[in-house]
């Protein structure tokens, strides 16, 4: 009976709204650094919101309103890589990897590719050193713009851009579409 009344006080006391209003930014800010994927931030913090509101009878009052609202959104963004890593392993249907393999193994399309692989490889020299760096980061570590701005040491709007004009002297340089 105590409990359930420390419940209801917590709950009245606690202006959700206001939490929700004075967190927002830093919420997202948090989620962001976590998940690379924009829309996936968007999804994952509109979700943190709809949890809290649905939830928010179980606060209990032993942390901040604040700190219980961030450890929503973390065990969010944890459920979120686990499910990304079972949805690719399920993602494609047996078939669908037979059918692919299939289009891929004719030996025209195997020599076109090495063709401009070997092209690639030798245009590598020949790009920018800016270019270089980016892309070498980029291949070796598989990184989003963030991580790549950090190891690179340079803002994430120069990253945006050198990618840009990566693609466009890849596009130019070897006529790859896309």
């Amino acid at each position: 009976m105590v409990a359930m009344y420390a419940e209801t006080l917590f709950n009245a006391v606690v202006d959700w709204e206001t939490v929700m209003k004075e967190n927002e930014k830093r919420l997202h800010s948090f989620i962001r650094k976590r998940v690379n994927n924009f829309a996936d931030v968007d999804d994952l913090f509109q979700t943190t919101w709809l949890e809290v509101l649905v939830n928010k009878a179980r606060y209990k009052g032993n942390a901040r309103p604040e700190s219980w609202v961030f450890g929503i959104a973390m065990n969010l963004v944890k459920i979120y890589y686990k499910d990304s890593r079972i949805r690719a392993v399920t993602a494609a249907p047996e078939e669908a990897l037979d059918q692919e393999s299939k289009i891929t193994d004719e030996p025209e399309i195997i020599l076109e590719g090495r063709e401009r692989l070997m092209l690639a490889i030798q245009k590598f020299s020949t790009m920018p050193v800016e270019y270089q760096k980016l892309l070498k980061v980029l291949v070796e570590n598989d990184v989003g713009y963030q991580e790549l701005a950090d190891s690179l040491a340079i803002p994430i709007g120069t990253v945006r851009s050198r990618l840009s004009r990566l693609r466009a002297f890849l596009k130019k340089e070897l006529k790859w579409e896309g």
